[in-house]
């Protein structure tokens, strides 16, 4: 998938957000939004996925079959965040499961192969109410990472991990995230070092 930002903006009230946001996201390729907390990195990748409007701009999206509209991007999109919440009540197979029935995952990848890919195989009867920030992060980047979408968006994705967890995720961006458009928003350097483009959003105030 194919983003394209034109004079992007965002405002709450009298404040600007993110202004004047003119660049492209294109397929295959991974970029890093940098910057420090606050400043504006998860709204843009809201405005991205279609969870927040711009106040200004437009951002559009294709392939190589031609445009696609925005009711449809998020066929084609998965998303891990701090902020998006996980079914509490299902146990972590249970929420394999019920993802699987909105999201395919990657070719030759089956449920038992995400549970296993958490490393959390011992935890497959809990409810993820019980499992630590940690444990549920595991569960959020493995069910966005290993999923068949073409736009791959990343918020803050070592958030609760330790040197372990992240070795871990970079290890699942490595086998995982091929052919795809990423974007990783984050202020430390271990999340998206291996990325091919970096924005500064502090360029867009």
């Amino acid at each position: 998938m194919n983003i394209k930002l034109e004079k992007v903006g965002k405002r709450f009230r009298r404040e600007w957000i993110v202004r004047r946001l003119h660049t492209e996201f294109l397929a295959g390729q991974i970029y890093a939004i940098r910057g420090p907390n606050g400043s504006g990195k998860s709204t843009l990748l809201k405005m991205i996925s279609g969870h927040m409007s711009p106040s200004k701009g437009q951002i559009t999206f294709s392939n190589d079959q031609g445009p696609i509209p925005i009711t449809e991007v998020y066929h084609q999109l998965t998303y891990a965040a701090p902020y998006i919440d996980l079914i509490e009540e299902l146990s972590l197979e249970e929420a394999i499961a019920f993802h699987l029935k909105f999201k395919p995952f990657r070719a030759g990848l089956s449920a038992n192969d995400i549970l296993d890919l958490t490393g959390l195989q011992k935890s497959k009867d809990k409810q993820i109410r019980y499992f630590s920030s940690g444990m549920k992060q595991r569960l959020k980047l493995a069910l966005a990472i290993c999923s068949d979408s073409s736009l791959l968006l990343l918020d803050e994705p070592t958030t609760n991990f330790d040197q372990q967890g992240i070795n871990w995720y970079r290890q699942l961006i490595q086998q995982y995230a091929k052919n795809r458009c990423i974007i990783i928003a984050s202020n430390v350097e271990l999340d998206f070092d291996f990325a091919h483009q970096s924005i500064s959003i502090l360029d867009y105030k």
